[in-house]
């Protein structure tokens, strides 16, 4: 990473450079006098008595709009040259290179690929991209589909029916538009609210937990408490500090509330209330933590977008960054790695495994890793990690193999089971 700093700083000052040199936004300028000019032509023309008016108009707008076009064609090539001139530096400072591997893992995943895009793209609010990209890639599906229907006619214009074309041709499977709407919809309910928490408004958050309250206790997830936690403090402090009307509204405001919660949070409820003997005094006070509000409404945001998020069955975090990210911090060991065994001719061969552990942060590690003591060998969705009676836990196929009929003995003490009683292990 040391290696990378100069290129960086050196490319950073090349953008300063080039980012003083003229836009496409000074050729958008002169785009928008010319239509100008040519709407108020066209306004004169059409009011005008004579002919001769008309002849007029357009002589008089010849030279403007010639004028104008030159100075678009300018702009164009000012913008070209600052265009090229990033391309070279970017260009100098990281040169292509080629990867580390042959094998494209992600080459017949393409659906999987757009349908991650445009998740990613309704996670982050781009919900009218999403939609364009979708509508793009649908397109392009049923043209693809077209060709490969045409390619089953015969001479005689006699259809033979290839099922493996007629199964993959779904556009609705890969890219499932009412999906894609109700997601829309979710978001953009999402967005909305965490709107009103920068404008530092609970109201609609708090609205949205009591909607989901079963959902959220079923989780286990404090987020209505905290939410109705913050509204509290929120009206304790009032606009300019604790006073008697503030006072009496977060009063009012936790014993309307606070009840339902008294089973789970009772010594939160209590430091709450309890802070009101402290109102005037209230940073010497023992709560003086409790009311602390500086970074609560990021916090509360956060932890709203992940519970939102999770009651949909999706990640806190999306899938999209999360690859992109961890195979940007991956690939250039990989490359190094790649690059030492083909001198010494000893390339790894296997396509879909790595010669080792890729190094991630503790942040993108979701899943234990399980490996079976009996066959050495990583367990995997189609080989899961199988819980025996006696505790003891095997990968499905070892376990399989150990069997003698419906019973095995388990290799590491003298219980004997079935196989039916082995249970699988979620990691």
């Amino acid at each position: 990473m040391a290696s990378e700093k100069p290129k960086l700083e050196s490319l950073q000052r090349d953008f300063d450079e080039i980012s003083k040199l003229p836009r496409l936004s000074a050729a958008a300028e002169n785009v928008d006098k010319i239509i100008e000019l040519l709407s108020a032509a066209r306004e004169q023309v059409a009011g005008a008595l004579d002919t001769h008016t008309a002849s007029s108009t357009m002589i008089k707008l010849q030279n403007p709009v010639k004028t104008a076009f030159e100075s678009i064609e300018n702009d164009l090539k000012k913008a070209s040259t600052s265009h090229k001139k990033m391309g070279k530096a970017l260009n100098e400072s990281f040169p292509l290179k080629p990867l580390p591997m042959d094998h494209d893992a992600m080459a017949d995943h393409v659906p999987l690929i757009n349908r991650a895009i445009a998740m990613h793209l309704l996670r982050e609010g781009q919900f009218s991209v999403a939609s364009t990209f979708l509508n793009e890639v649908q397109g392009q599906t049923r043209r693809e589909a077209s060709v490969d229907l045409d390619d089953t006619m015969d001479e005689d214009g006699h259809e033979h029916v290839n099922p493996t074309v007629s199964a993959s041709f779904s556009p609705s499977d890969k890219y499932n538009l009412s999906e894609s709407r109700d997601l829309h919809n979710h978001f953009s309910e999402m967005y909305r609210i965490l709107q009103h928490l920068k404008a530092e408004d609970l109201d609609p958050a708090i609205s949205w937990a009591a909607r989901n309250s079963k959902h959220l206790e079923t989780r286990g997830s404090n987020l209505e408490f905290e939410l109705s936690k913050l509204k509290y403090v929120w009206l304790f402090k009032g606009p300019c500090g604790p006073d008697e009307k503030s006072l009496h509204s977060a009063l009012a405001y936790g014993r309307k509330t606070f009840n339902r919660f008294g089973a789970r949070h009772s010594a939160e409820i209590d430091k709450l209330l309890g802070a009101m003997v402290f109102a005037h005094n209230l940073p010497a006070s023992p709560y003086a933590k409790t009311f602390v509000t500086e970074s609560a409404f990021t916090d509360i945001a956060s932890s709203f977008t992940r519970e939102f998020c999770s009651l949909l069955g999706l990640s806190a975090e999306s899938p999209l960054y999360l690859a992109a990210t961890a195979g940007s911090l991956a690939l250039p060991q990989l490359m190094k790695y790649t690059q030492k065994t083909r001198s010494k001719g000893t390339e790894w061969t296997t396509a879909n495994e790595l010669a080792f552990e890729t190094p991630l942060p503790e942040s993108m590690l979701y899943h234990s890793i399980f490996v079976c003591p009996v066959s050495k060998e990583q367990t995997t969705d189609s080989n899961p990690p199988m819980m025996i009676p006696c505790g003891h836990v095997l990968a499905k196929e070892t376990l399989t193999r150990l069997c003698k009929g419906t019973r095995f003995k388990c290799p590491y003490c003298p219980s004997e089971g079935l196989l039916k009683d082995a249970r699988q292990i979620i990691l």
